[in-house]
Parts: structure tokens; sequence; C-alpha cells
């Protein structure tokens, strides 16, 4: 259950999540003199092809991973319908910006924020972070977590129906749009640390859209590590009844479901042979990504 909603922006909002030994509500002082230790922030960006979904299309936020420690904050963006790009990316910056500035009010580390993202959620999460630095200093984070999310709209696969409708038109038709919403075209040394975990019989997003995001984060010299799930479809991080849209197969509840599903794993920089990554996807293995780029020593 949320600790707090919020209002981030004109007409979105912001769901929080704090770790349940936490007795006090987000925003609320605490006993006089007592300060609280900093959380880690980890942004939440839901799917639905950029046209659908809200900030509630998540998995359990409080299990992933308020009670182990981090503050979860599951944000709401415009979707295709309302305004097109950039209106999204411009969202989730805005939302970015809003947990620095409120730091000190809700016990966030402004130093230690990360995004994770679902299906659209995971191509905002990547895209803000790749192009930080050239919009905003402030919008800069330190983790992400991209769940078979687009990143590059002008490869063929990805010519369908939510692209067009993302760009208000056909990739052909809007070309310069497209490649400025593309993650994969827009890698620079300066991004922050990756984690992509896509299915490998995903039929709405190809995993070789994260597999040409990865590519390029190796080829930045970014550290990144990618995983093509065997037998896993689109949707994953999803809870049961978490679809995403109507009609097609989202493959809601599989990770939670299958944690020790094997995987093809590709790392940047190449791990010696004693710290090769596990060879299964899981949300433990996403708790640990996070815990190692966000958490202090």
């Amino acid at each position: 259950m949320a600790m707090r909603t919020v209002e981030f922006a004109a007409g979105l909002k912001a769901d929080i999540y704090v770790p349940a030994s936490d007795a006090r509500g987000a925003g609320e002082a605490g006993d006089a003199g007592v300060a609280r230790e900093a959380l880690p922030v980890i942004l939440w960006l839901h799917g639905g092809a950029w046209r659908v979904g809200d900030r509630t299309l998540a998995p359990d936020l409080q299990r992933y991973f308020a009670d182990r420690g981090f503050a979860m904050v599951s944000i709401d963006y415009r979707l295709s319908g309302d305004a097109v790009f950039p209106a999204q990316l411009d969202d989730v910056r805005t939302a970015i910006r809003w947990v620095k500035e409120h730091a000190a009010d809700y016990s966030f580390d402004p130093d230690a924020i990360g995004l994770w993202g679902s299906s659209a959620g995971g191509h905002l999460a990547a895209l803000a972070a790749v192009t930080a630095d050239a919009a905003d200093i402030a919008t800069a984070v330190h983790a992400v977590v991209d769940g078979y999310g687009a990143a590059d709209l002008l490869a063929p696969d990805q010519d369908v129906p939510p692209t067009v409708g993302l760009l208000g038109g056909p990739v052909q038709e809007r070309r310069d749009l497209a490649i400025a919403a593309s993650p994969a075209r827009h890698v620079t040394s300066s991004a922050p640390p990756f984690l992509i975990l896509h299915g490998g019989a995903d039929p709405l997003v190809p995993a070789s859209q994260s597999v040409t995001l990865f590519e390029a984060l190796a080829a930045a010299d970014v550290p990144a590590t990618l995983y093509v799930i065997d037998g896993f479809g689109h949707g994953f991080f999803n809870p049961v009844g978490g679809e995403e849209l109507a009609g097609p197969p989202i493959d809601a509840g599989h990770l939670e479901a299958d944690p020790h599903a094997n995987a093809t794993v590709r790392v940047h920089p190449a791990a010696p042979g004693d710290a090769i990554s596990p060879p299964a996807a899981s949300f433990d293995l996403i708790e640990s990504f996070f815990r190692t780029h966000l958490t202090r020593p």
C-alpha cells in the first residue's frame, strides 16, 4: 500500500513506498532532533505501449523493494492519446527533478536515484538516463533497469502502431522525432550502469531491441548487463492480472513464478571467471543491481 500519493506536476501523481519499519509517513516530521537515514530511490515507470496504464500498473513495490530498504516512487506520465513525444520524457525528467528537490522532505538520497521501467516505461527509463546531461544535469540518475523496452524506433521491427501513436505519425514521416526517441542512438560514456532484461520469446518488442541497446552501451564503455530469458514473453515484471494491453499476450507474473529461468547473459566489461553474473534473472537480481549502484558502503 502506498504510504503517500503526491502530485509532482499538474495532473500527474506519484505513489511513494518506504520501508514498513519506518513508522512515519513520507514527508512527516520525526521526533525533534532525530534525522532519518536517507533512502536510495527507485522510480518505477509503467508499461502500456505509451498509450494506456498508470502508476498502479506495477509489481508489488512494497515488496520490490521498499521493504528491502529503498524508497519506491511510481509515477504517472502523459499518454500518447493526450500528448505525443517528447511529453512522456519531459514528465519523467520532471519526476526526477521533483525527487531531488524534495529529498529532504521525504528522506530521499538525491545522490542515489535509479530508474526501473517496463516496456514503454523501460524505453523511457533508458532514454531519460542516456540524455540527462544534454537535457539538464539535474535529471541525471545513477542506475537503470530496462525491462523489454524499445531501443531504436527506426529499426524495422519497431515500426508498429504504438510507435505511430507516440510520434504522432509514421516513423518515415517523423524521422527526427524517432531519432530523438531512440535510446540506443544517444548513448555516451556518461550514461549510468544498466541492467537490461528481455524475454527471448517476446512477441511485441523483439529481444533484438535490447541487444541493440546493450551493444551501444558496451561500445561507449558503459557498464551493462543483458539477460535474454529463455521462453519469457512480454510484461513479465507485472503481477498476475497486470496486463498492459487488451489483446496481445502479456506474460504477467512470469518472473515471480519462475525466478530460476535460464537466460543468455552478456556483460560489459567482461567479468572475471569467479564473478560471472547468475545465469537466471529474478527480482533478487534486480535488487542486487540497485543495491550495488545506489547504496553507500
